[in-house]
């Protein structure tokens, strides 16, 4: 029995249509967009969310993964079809090792998630099937702006976590796609929401207004004093109430942390022991706020870690104990009780940008700081990095076990 008949004169496209309904069709192909110096800037900087894969033709994992993450962009692009919307590229790392350099690619494949060009801290990291992944970019797109409806809602946010509240006018403004535009880069970090309208009338005195709100009950608001406009100064701002001076590491961020690229100053203390962790804190903040940016200021649970403390031949019941991990070596600072002596701590860390903190270990001590019974910090190896961009490989990485990738 015929299902259905066609004419000769049906028009073309109906049948296609037909055959799509039936799924008779040939599949369409993946829109995967290949990138290279000329135009990742332009294409990263169009889209909204774009997911990376950083390859290697040669790597066994990269082959596993290239069906898998065409058939993602297939999925998403269905739901998704505005390509400034959500973008699906990847990289060949071997044809184009200047921009695995650019972005610290250590390891083959790697996702990297970018949101209107810039690069997210955390990489995708999750199962890699079709599925998985495309429910990762669906919830990249749900609006991390939870509007308020009315003013008592503020009362009730969860002070356990830090809070950005803008209060607007209108959505449908320069100022409100500012602030969501930072809220979508700092997601992971912050909760948002905004209020518009009549709702939000009393707290715009003279304006649109936006406040961060701290961690804790009697912590006072912080009010950002700079343009809505200016996204760079809006974000930064942000970034700065949001991402604390000193973080944790924890097995969970540990590789994270590692692809920042950029050494670590660890506190390593007993979970318990908050006095040696706000001293540390409040040292960071007093002596290096200036090298923000050159060394990561971190605080890490000594039971937890105790295979990082046994490359400086320190135990927990050692703790607190401070140290500079380079990714090459490992630099002790020689007495916590020092930390509090002023520039200190600030030394330190000037003399491993210097060199000096390895330069010490190979040479003995520079001539003018050989003073009898002085001090010097302590180092302890490990393997080398091949290049300035790498990180150390599975079996050397102190702070986490990688996935099964490749490594340069």
């Amino acid at each position: 029995m015929k299902l259905f008949s066609i004419s000769p004169s049906l028009d073309i496209r109906f049948v296609t249509v037909i055959l799509l309904v039936m799924g008779l069709s040939t599949p369409g192909q993946a829109e995967i967009t290949s990138l290279d110096s000329a135009n990742i800037d332009e294409v990263l900087n169009n889209a909204g969310v774009a997911l990376v894969n950083f390859y290697a033709d040669w790597c066994r994992f990269s082959q596993m993964l290239h069906p898998i993450f065409e058939e993602a962009s297939n999925v998403v692009r269905e739901e998704f079809p505005d390509m400034k919307q959500v973008v699906f590229a990847r990289v060949d790392c071997d044809q184009h090792s200047d921009i695995a350099q650019r972005y610290r690619i250590t390891k083959y494949p790697t996702l990297k998630l970018f949101r209107n060009g810039m690069m997210m801290k955390r990489e995708y990291r999750g199962q890699r099937s079709v599925a998985a992944i495309a429910d990762f970019i669906r919830q990249q797109q749900v609006n991390p702006v939870k509007e308020i409806q009315s003013m008592e809602e503020v009362n009730t946010l969860d002070r356990s976590k830090r809070n950005i509240i803008g209060y607007f006018e209108k959505k449908d403004s320069e100022n409100y796609h500012t602030y969501e535009k930072v809220a979508n880069i700092l997601r992971d970090d912050c909760m948002f929401s905004a209020a518009f309208g009549a709702v939000s009338e009393p707290e715009r005195f003279s304006g649109d207004n936006v406040i961060y709100k701290p961690v804790g009950e009697s912590v006072p608001d912080m009010v950002y004093l700079g343009s809505l406009t200016n996204f760079d100064l809006t974000y930064a701002w942000a970034q700065d109430k949001c991402v604390p001076l000193v973080r944790e590491i924890t097995f969970e961020n540990g590789e994270e942390l590692t692809e920042e690229g950029i050494p670590f100053l660890i506190l390593f203390h007993i979970k318990e022991d908050t006095d040696s962790l706000e001293k540390f804190q409040h040292e960071v903040a007093r002596q290096l706020i200036n090298e923000k940016g050159s060394i990561n200021f971190l605080h890490a649970d000594c039971d937890k870690f105790r295979h990082p403390l046994l490359h400086i031949q320190k135990t927990p019941a050692d703790c607190p104990v401070i140290a500079i991990d380079s990714f090459r070596h490992m630099y002790v600072f020689p007495e916590f009780k020092d930390l509090t002596v002023p520039g200190k701590l600030r030394q330190f860390v000037l003399d491993l940008h210097s060199g000096k903190l390895h330069r010490e270990f190979h040479h003995g001590p520079d001539p003018t700081d050989s003073t009898p019974g002085q001090e010097t910090v302590g180092e302890v190896a490990s393997n080398p990095p091949e290049s300035s961009f790498q990180k150390l490989a599975p079996s050397e990485n102190r702070y986490t076990i990688l996935r099964d990738r490749d490594e340069l």
